[in-house]
């Protein structure tokens, strides 16, 4: 299975999201919903969001540094990125997550 087939086809048939990761994308008026999928050996460079950004793993494992410092999370668990924050994300495994990105 690839990482775009791990999702069911209503989230396939959402719009393709644009940006540094292959997602797909479901709108709502204050957060934008990704379903996003890293084949292994992904690699995220650090950059930041004006969205404070809050997901998933659902398969894989995330490697998100942050201020230096770099913590594994993994198929169950949530992570935060606060907005304005820069990091950075490596997967070694083909991931999958499901990721919120909340507006003011």
């Amino acid at each position: 299975m690839t990482p775009t087939d791990y999702f069911p086809e209503h989230i396939r048939n959402l719009p393709a999201y644009e940006g540094q990761f292959e997602a797909y994308e479901l709108k709502g008026r204050q957060c934008r919903v990704l379903f996003g999928s890293y084949p292994a050996g992904s690699v995220v460079e650090a950059h930041s969001h004006d969205t404070d950004n809050v997901g998933i793993i659902t398969r894989g494992e995330l490697r998100l540094t942050m201020d230096g410092v770099t913590s594994v999370i993994r198929a169950g668990e949530w992570y935060h990125v606060p907005k304005g924050k820069e990091h950075a994300a490596e997967f070694a495994v083909d991931t999958a997550d499901i990721e919120f990105w909340f507006s003011d």
